[in-house]
């Protein structure tokens, strides 16, 4: 089986976007619809065990896939084909400027040819693949082309996972490109599609907080940090004597004690704006910006009480939180979207790529 890396590849329909994380397994299923352009049709969060992916790697497989077996089951769907993504870090990418009007067999020997140049390692080692963006700035005669490179074992753990849980991955993508094909629906929703402005999308997960900046829905800063939800979780486990997956179940459904919003919510959605407001700071003075025109706050954490007047407060920025289903038609059966929706980027951006020109 050919995979498709990024940004390429055939139709593929239907399709479910498979987000693997650190902390979970998120399904989506999306489908047309005349009037809305997208329906809601399935999805499904389902927990994993702790370190069974760490960093981005798939430590446990049999875990994994048993996680993705369940979540499947739970989507109560019959579609077995799965765009699955690597992280970011495990990627690399670069946009190169090549000779226009090549026949395709040419352009793929200058693309290798480039890779080379970019790529600490020998081309047998990776799965490659590019995509040509459009034509040059500055050149007719040429033209800009994204390649995107990942050492095979990245991607194979991937496909194992998917594989190993019953499902069939026929498209392989980086996990901030998907991001940011969920973004441009929340672009959508802001005045005049958020054209000429700065948008920070902030993606605070279990363990990583990640800054992206865009401007015209291009990215032009990203940065993560160690700051993540499990830092909540294991004060909640130490507070109260539990277990840590005890401690995550109850924070989620919020049956926690009365004094855990004082002691331990409050104090850390304050810690979680001030992270925000140190992350923008150091964007400002490692570029030539000065200035952020909205917040979007994604990732499991940007649905904790108070999170967004916290972060709106310490900025002094317009803060919402990300929710690209907003335009969106939703199935009848699909229950707790908008709360969700922080959380389903990844996984959004994936199931999107059914929709491929």
């Amino acid at each position: 089986m050919q995979f498709d890396l990024s940004i390429l590849g055939a139709k593929s329909r239907p399709l479910i976007g498979l987000d693997i994380s650190s902390s979970s397994i998120k399904m989506l299923e999306l489908s047309r619809d005349g009037k809305h352009g997208y329906c809601v049709e399935h999805y499904v969060i389902e927990r994993l065990p702790r370190d069974a992916v760490s960093d981005g790697n798939v430590v446990n497989l049999e875990e994994t896939a048993a996680a993705v077996q369940r979540a499947w089951r739970k989507m109560e769907s019959s579609v077995k084909q799965v765009a699955v993504a690597i992280p970011a870090s495990q990627a690399i990418t670069k946009k190169v400027i090549l000779p226009s009007a090549q026949r395709e067999e040419n352009l793929e020997i200058l693309v290798e040819s480039e890779a080379n140049q970019y790529i600490p390692f020998s081309l047998d080692e990776v799965n490659l693949d590019f995509q040509v963006l459009g034509p040059s700035a500055y050149s007719p005669e040429e033209v800009e082309v994204l390649i995107a490179a990942s050492r095979k074992e990245k991607v194979e753990d991937r496909v194992a996972v998917a594989e190993a849980g019953g499902l069939t991955p026929v498209i392989v993508d980086i996990e901030s490109y998907a991001t940011l094909s969920a973004f441009e629906l929340i672009s959508q929703q802001m005045l005049r599609g958020g054209e000429g402005q700065l948008i920070a999308l902030i993606t605070v997960g279990a363990l990583v907080m990640n800054l992206t900046v865009l401007h015209n829905d291009q990215q032009v800063y990203s940065r993560d940090q160690m700051f993540g939800g499990n830092q909540l979780t294991q004060d909640i486990a130490r507070l109260y004597g539990k277990t840590f997956d005890e401690a995550e179940a109850e924070k989620r459904k919020n049956i926690l004690p009365e004094n855990y919003e004082s002691e331990l919510l409050k104090p850390f959605v304050e810690n979680l704006a001030l992270e925000v407001s140190r992350a923008l700071q150091f964007f400002f003075t490692s570029t030539q910006y000065t200035k952020i025109n909205h917040i979007v706050l994604a990732g499991g954490c940007a649905i904790l009480p108070g999170v967004r007047s916290a972060v709106a407060s310490r900025t002094q920025v317009n803060t919402i939180i990300a929710n690209p289903f907003a335009d969106m038609a939703v199935n009848k059966r699909v229950k707790n979207l908008k709360t969700d929706a922080p959380s389903l980027m990844v996984a959004c951006g994936l199931a999107l790529r059914r929709f491929d020109e």
